[in-house]
């Protein structure tokens, strides 16, 4: 049970999970699967982790990974093996253990989805790869959330912006590899989804406006070696105070001729000078 105000995501995440058995569900999957699978061909690895909504929409199937694991928010008696029950904010695995992480549409239905990030950061080795899936607000999609009442499918979704979710990646020292939108079909269930360019995309010149329903970016994690500092007191160049009893010392430079021996001035010369 929920209160007053607060949003229930176990509904919103199986409302999502079912909108994808629509033909434009279907057709956007489809779409989705393909850039995955361009972003993170020639990547190779050990582990392979998918951070989203359900363990039925698996994405970039076909890497070359020796073990890709999926995890799902919601568990029920069918989930077969390699995937784990979890929230994306609270990921059961040790740190430095996957080479590439797969956030598909995490950020737009998680609750902490800072947290989240933070989490697949933490779960990234160094030099390992994220790719970031996210409905793009600055499109025909983004205007249908602001206009529709419903918040079932896709709509109940915060659509963050991309830039946004860069700079978030980049404070967590990561470096942007790619990113662009992509999927420029109307975000209507009764207009026929063809093949081949849509009105809108003819109109966008060929993704070169950042238009699309959702957007695709490929970063890598960055690991800064600490430069090592010997500790100040090991310095060779320690300054020695003056010997016990005395006020004020002066030591000739070596090498001019003289000892070093140390002049000192007693009480009675002080007060002469």
């Amino acid at each position: 049970m929920t209160s007053a105000g607060e949003i229930d995501y176990s509904a919103r995440h199986e409302s999502f999970e079912n909108w994808f058995q629509t033909p434009l569900g279907r057709a956007l999957l489809a779409d989705q699967r393909a850039c995955v699978e361009h972003c993170v061909a020639s990547l190779t690895g050990a582990r392979q982790l998918q951070v989203g909504l359900s363990h039925r929409l698996p994405l970039a199937s076909t890497t070359d990974f020796a073990q890709r694991i999926l995890t799902t928010p919601l568990w029920n008696s069918v989930i077969p093996d390699g995937v784990a029950v979890c929230d994306a904010d609270e990921l059961p695995f040790p740190g430095d253990s996957m080479d590439l992480v797969i956030f598909h549409h995490t950020a737009d239905f998680s609750p902490h989805p800072h947290q989240a990030l933070r989490e697949a950061s933490r779960v990234l080795r160094g030099e390992g790869m994220i790719v970031l899936i996210g409905f793009n607000p600055f499109s025909l999609w983004g205007l249908r959330k602001l206009v529709s009442r419903k918040r079932a499918g896709p709509w109940g979704g915060r659509f963050m912006m991309k830039r946004r979710m860069e700079d978030w990646l980049r404070l967590l020292d990561f470096s942007v590899e790619s990113a662009h939108s992509s999927f420029f079909q109307v975000p209507l269930q009764g207009a026929a989804v063809k093949e081949g360019k849509g009105l809108v995309e003819r109109m966008c010149g060929n993704r070169f406006l950042p238009v699309g329903a959702y957007y695709c970016i490929l970063a890598k994690k960055r690991v800064y070696s600490r430069i090592p500092r010997k500790p100040a007191w090991q310095s060779k160049k320690v300054i020695a105070l003056p010997g016990r009893g005395t006020v004020g010392a002066s030591r000739t430079y070596p090498g001019k001729g003289r000892s070093g021996n140390v002049a000192v001035l007693n009480h009675n010369q002080i007060e002469e000078s």
